[in-house]
């Protein structure tokens, strides 16, 4: 599996009356096989993070090394869950399942058995046939998984992936998401509001700063991934822990603003 490295990244977004700075000299390692998830404010630039680490966009200083290598642009072995989910309207639902596959070359019966192996995995097989447009926003969000899913992919980033759906659906397709690390090894960056949703699938949880992006505090998460987890004791004072962390990080922020040192 693929290391990631984001050495003293720096993005700033050029508009044309003013420049925002999304990220700041932000440095994060990231093991091979690692899964890790990144929580913070609105706004904080991780959504700019995982599109950096796909090789969509370039840093402004600084830069991205995947396994070794400095990132010049997007990977075939690189997923990527966006916000929107990135579906095709005028696909079905089995060819956007598909769609990795068949942009990397593999025969066409193995496109399909995988894409609908993939949506039976994600409850959306009787969906097939049908359109994106005839979906709800939480089945779509679940297409965009299969497509993850059906993939042989090193490196798995994702932008609050579960967000559109209830929250019996939510856990059961993080288990989804944990049993496909579990069986693959992937090197996975989860980015996602939900404390409880980054304790249950980061082994690491990465705090970041309010914008410009930074890392503010990495909470080591040892038991994730263990049978049980979510009802454990372990796990509920990992949740404390980060909501204390996220609370004391606020704090810090805002008395750094009313003090005028805020950058």
């Amino acid at each position: 599996m693929a290391s990631l490295d984001f050495d003293r990244v720096t993005l700033v977004y050029e508009g044309s009356d003013r420049s925002v700075r999304a990220l700041d000299t932000l440095s994060l390692a990231v093991e091979p096989g690692e899964p890790v998830a990144v929580i913070g404010p609105s706004g904080c630039g991780k959504s700019t993070l995982l599109l950096l680490a796909a090789g969509l966009l370039r840093a402004t200083t600084g830069g991205v090394v995947v396994d070794g290598e400095p990132l010049a642009g997007p990977r075939l072995e690189t997923a990527l869950i966006l916000q929107d989910f990135g579906l095709l309207p005028w696909k079905t639902v089995e060819a956007n399942a598909g769609l990795g596959l068949q942009v990397r070359g593999v025969a066409r019966a193995e496109v399909r058995s995988r894409a609908r192996a993939a949506l039976e995995r994600v409850g959306l097989l009787d969906f097939a046939a049908a359109y994106p447009a005839e979906l709800s926003g939480g089945m779509r969000q679940r297409l965009a998984l299969a497509r993850a899913v059906a993939l042989d992919a090193d490196v798995l980033l994702m932008d609050e992936p579960l967000s559109a759906l209830d929250a019996l659906k939510r856990e059961d397709l993080q288990d989804v998401l944990l049993e496909l690390w579990q069986r693959r090894g992937h090197t996975q960056v989860l980015v996602t509001h939900s404390i409880e949703e980054a304790v249950y699938l980061g082994r690491r949880v990465v705090v970041m700063t309010p914008r410009p992006g930074r890392v503010a505090t990495i909470v080591d998460n040892p038991g994730m991934g263990s049978p049980g987890y979510r009802a454990s004791e372990e796990y509920h004072e990992r949740c404390v822990q980060l909501r204390e962390v996220l609370a004391e990080e606020g704090a810090v922020r805002a008395e750094t603003a009313v003090g005028g040192g805020l950058a």
